[in-house]
Parts: structure tokens; sequence; C-alpha cells
């Protein structure tokens, strides 16, 4: 949410302004951290304001966006380039390089035990997040209010359920 004093600050529905004092109080499941993501309509605004902030406040420029870091998916690809190219340097045996048999043999299907480890590896994080993913029932309890809030204001303006 942006401060009170910014361009297209928090506006109650109706567009009345928020109370004296700066933004609405948060929830505590808020205040938190647990905070809903916005629609994909608000991003750019929201990118254009984390831009601009980055300038501080005498307007020296910040961290640009030419320092880009590698998502995980790179991280990924490129590991799996270096292992598959050391693999294939091994394996199609280049003039000049010969391995044991024993070796060899071993190194042939390496690819597929990886591949069997890495699914193991992904199926034992899955389960342990799903073990020990936190449940939000404060959050939960005061989205209900809010449900039941908004249903008690629809009906009193005239809509049935």
């Amino acid at each position: 949410m942006l401060p009170p004093t910014e361009p297209g600050a928090f506006r109650a529905p109706g567009g009345a302004a928020p109370p004296a004092g700066g933004a609405p109080p948060l929830s505590p499941a808020l205040r938190r951290g647990r905070a809903l993501q916005l629609p994909a309509a608000l991003a750019p605004r929201r990118a254009a304001v984390t831009s601009s902030r980055r300038q501080g406040e005498r307007g020296a420029p910040g961290p640009g966006p030419t320092q880009a870091a590698m998502t995980k998916l790179e991280q990924w690809l490129c590991g799996f380039a270096l292992l598959g190219s050391a693999w294939a340097a091994l394996a199609l045996a280049p003039p000049g390089l010969r391995l044991p048999a024993p070796y060899r043999q071993a190194l042939l299907p390496l690819p597929v035990y990886l591949l069997v480890a890495f699914g193991c590896y992904s199926l034992a994080t899955v389960g342990y997040r799903l073990a020990t993913f936190n449940d939000c029932e404060e959050a939960a309890a005061e989205l209900q209010e809010h449900i039941s809030a908004a249903r008690e204001d629809l009906r009193r303006r005239g809509l049935r359920f």
C-alpha cells in the first residue's frame, strides 16, 4: 500500500479519504507480512513507484535495473548444461582419452541415475513443505469477518442471497 502522501494513495470505497493520521490500521495478519498480492493491472504502477523510490531523497540514482540476477531457472539450466557437457565429453570418448571399462559402464547410465535422484529430492521437498505448511487461522477468521460484514452490507442495500 502506498503512503497517503503519494498520488494513488489509499482511498476507501466510495472515494472517501483515509482516517486522519494516515492509512487505515492494518490487521495483525497483514502486519506480519501476509499481505495479498496486487492484481496484475497494478504491478506496473508498483514497479514505477519502486524505481522512483530508489533514487533517494536527493535524487541520487540507486541500484538500477542493469544489475539483473539469475533466476532459479537460469541457474538450473546452467548447471544442467555444465554437467551435460562434462558427461558428453567423457561419454563420447574423445581421441586420446580412454576410460577403463568399469568407469565407462558407470558413466553411460549416469543421467538416468541423476534424473531418479532429482525426482526423489523433489518428492521429498514437496512432502516436507506440505508437512510443515503453516495455517493462517487468524487471517482466515479475519477474512470470514470481512465476508460476513460485506454480506450484511449488501443485505442492507437490498441484495438477497
